[in-house]
């Protein structure tokens, strides 16, 4: 049995949130669990007990308690909490006091903090602002920001109110804002003069213009000043500088609008790479406990922690660090590049910020490593307690690389879920052990499991992530889908009744997660399954090679594996190169992993939320049209892709 390369000490199960939730659930319920897995088990088992006591245990404000906790097991139709009346913001802005809510640090600049009594009042004047606008329950504002603390205060405000709030990152073009708030119309556009990134100042105002030019809904462009002071807005029709918004003699009542459980909270969408993307909506009440759930239990965060998660706009991790206002933790935000000016740039922010949970994505990890910074030689992290990965699969290299040369001693929770759901069906364990390449627990009261081709549950076998019981973050609804046609397509087509997730995984021995990819990223060569993350493990542990993609290209009745990489600079692309990789590929897996093809590339593409887009470059090299290219951090690298001359022998 593989050995972990993590066990926390005595000290820490015994002080852990997870264990004192068990023990709450032990005295309430009469029960004598002693370990995460029997916790797990009775969580799946007693759903309505179970989120009960999450709600309880939380201490989650409502104006009214529910009067069930859920009614039915058909995933489609099962109602949370009804008859309880909530109201999210309310519920993050419960600490009134001096402690810092948010620190904040822009690329280039000096960090700033905002107390939590502050960020009350800041919410209270943009709140009555909105509402002297005309924002009203259900009303759309939208967010068009970087992750600064104005992003914050303006969703809080907006859901005070009963408004919805969505946002997209500001390196988003034209086409894929329009794509995403063209669909929602928005009453309000909260946007930024500009950003940072990588050394330069980039102006969003041109793209702002247009955004309101297009959307015939916007009633009200507000506009907060961040690369310079009080810049020119005199051709925004509609548009006023963010200060004198929130301009009042007197700070006003905070006034929490009192709403059903399911009452949208947030629209997200998904990544826009296959078509226009959807609109996905999420309950306030669903998103709330359930985020809860994993920031107090998985994330083992309390009041005392700094909590950091790099992240946009745009990617549902900054929805979900949001939520730890919840807990009184200390937020912690960047905006800007995690290399400039210099690659250790994040840590040494975690070093001055005290920062105990740092959030990032496997891609960065990745990329430190190749950079070859040892942050815990550089840095003083001894307040780190825990690293959370995301985005995609977390390599065994990047585990060993973590525990090497980050800290010995903190719980690396790789952690999965998405947008469709807000949050997590895998998540970390602050009261188990860490396992190279497994994400180390199924979330609680969430009924995961991997599905064979015979649909039935495997385990120590590959399969699809399915979830076979309702639980509350699921979507409300999709935007502008009254009949639910596109939201039943989207998860529960392939098993009527059971949400089907589109990851490739195994549920190993352990109780842990191992994922191999995406399901439509999958290979398929003379009909054996493999998952792509198989490939980039051998591949992306070589020093010569910064990154790859790999895909199946239709061939001869059959398919054959394509491996593109990106090579460090100063690296030829040889044919003993060509000859190590598939080497180590088929040393490390099966022949069948080993690469028809591998051919050099300037570029990997990637979505602007940092994931491979394995599809994108599979309909390339297929001669397909790629839809939506503004989704994508950098379209350009899609034209590697065309008209390859090694793809056509």
């Amino acid at each position: 049995m593989t050995q972990p390369l993590w066990q926390p000490s005595e000290e820490r199960v015994k002080n852990a949130n997870m264990t004192e939730f068990r023990e709450f659930i032990n005295k309430r319920y009469d029960q004598t669990l002693v370990n995460y897995d029997q916790l797990y088990q009775w969580s799946i088992d007693n759903r309505e007990q179970f989120w009960s006591a999450i709600w309880d245990f939380n201490n989650v404000i409502s104006s009214k308690s529910p009067d069930t906790i859920a009614t039915g097991s058909d995933m489609m139709e099962c109602k949370w909490f009804q008859g309880a009346r909530l109201n999210f913001a309310e519920n993050l802005l419960k600490y009134r006091d001096k402690q810092e809510a948010i620190i904040f640090k822009a690329e280039g600049n000096e960090p700033i903090s905002i107390t939590y009594a502050e960020l009350y009042d800041k919410v209270a004047l943009l709140a009555a602002a909105f509402r002297d606008a005309g924002v009203t329950v259900g009303d759309r504002v939208a967010g068009f920001m970087p992750n600064m603390p104005e992003t914050i205060i303006a969703m809080l405000a907006t859901t005070s109110i009963g408004a919805i709030w969505s946002s997209c990152s500001p390196d988003f073009g034209f086409n894929g804002v329009m794509d995403r708030f063209g669909q929602i119309e928005p009453k309000v556009l909260v946007a930024a003069n500009g950003y940072f990134y990588n050394g330069k100042t980039h102006n969003s105002l041109e793209r702002v213009t247009k955004v309101q030019q297009d959307i015939d809904s916007i009633e009200k462009v507000v506009i907060v000043s961040y690369t310079e002071s009080r810049p020119d807005i005199s051709s925004i029709p509609k548009a006023v500088h963010y200060e004198d918004f929130t301009s009042r003699k007197n700070i006003p009542e905070l006034t929490f609008e009192q709403l059903p459980f399911d009452h949208p909270l947030y629209i997200m969408y998904s990544s826009g790479t296959t078509g226009v993307p959807k609109c996905i909506v999420h309950g306030a009440g669903g998103t709330l406990i359930q985020h809860l759930k994993e920031l107090v239990l998985h994330t083992n965060l309390g009041r005392d922690d700094s909590i950091f998660y790099f992240t946009t706009c745009g990617w549902m991790m900054w929805n979900w660090l949001v939520s730890s206002l919840a807990v009184g933790a200390t937020l912690v935000l960047f905006d800007g590049s995690p290399f400039y000016p210099e690659p250790g740039v994040l840590f040494k922010y975690a070093q001055d910020a005290g920062i105990t949970i740092f959030g990032t994505s496997a891609k960065y990890l990745a990329a430190l490593e190749k950079a070859g910074v040892k942050p815990g030689k550089e840095y003083d992290l001894s307040k780190l307690q825990a690293i959370l990965s995301t985005g995609s699969p977390l390599s065994v290299e990047s585990f060993h690389y973590v525990y090497r040369d980050i800290k010995e001693d903190l719980c690396l929770s790789s952690i999965s879920g998405g947008t469709d759901i807000v949050s997590c069906f895998a998540l970390g364990n602050p009261v188990a052990p860490v396992y190279p390449g497994e994400l180390q627990c199924r979330g609680l009261g969430m009924k995961v499991e991997a599905y064979d081709e015979c649909g039935q549950p495997v385990i120590k076998q590959k399969g699809e992530l399915v979830c076979t019981a309702p639980f509350p973050s699921q979507p409300v609804k999709f935007w502008n889908d009254p009949e639910q046609k596109k939201y039943k397509s989207a998860y529960f087509e392939e098993y009527p009744g059971i949400w089907h997730h589109g990851d490739y995984i195994e549920v190993t021995d352990t109780g842990g997660i191992i994922i191999y990819g995406r399901s439509d990223a999958t290979l398929n060569p003379g009909g054996v399954r493999i998952g792509t993350a198989e490939i980039y493990r051998q591949v992306e542990a070589m020093d010569e090679i910064l990154d790859s993609v790999v895909i199946g290209q239709e061939w001869d009745n059959d398919v054959r594996v394509i491996l593109f990489v990106k090579l460090r600079d100063g690296v030829k692309f040889t044919e003993e190169l060509i000859k190590r990789i598939k080497s180590d590929i088929r040393a490390n897996t099966t022949p069948r992993h080993v690469p028809a093809k591998i051919i050099a590339v300037p570029d990997i593409p990637y979505t602007i939320s940092g994931k491979k887009v394995e599809l994108a470059v599979r309909k390339m090299i297929h001669n397909q049209p790629v839809k939506n290219q503004d989704a994508l951090a950098n379209p350009e690298a899609l034209e590697y892709y065309q008209d390859i001359p090694e793809l056509i022998s």
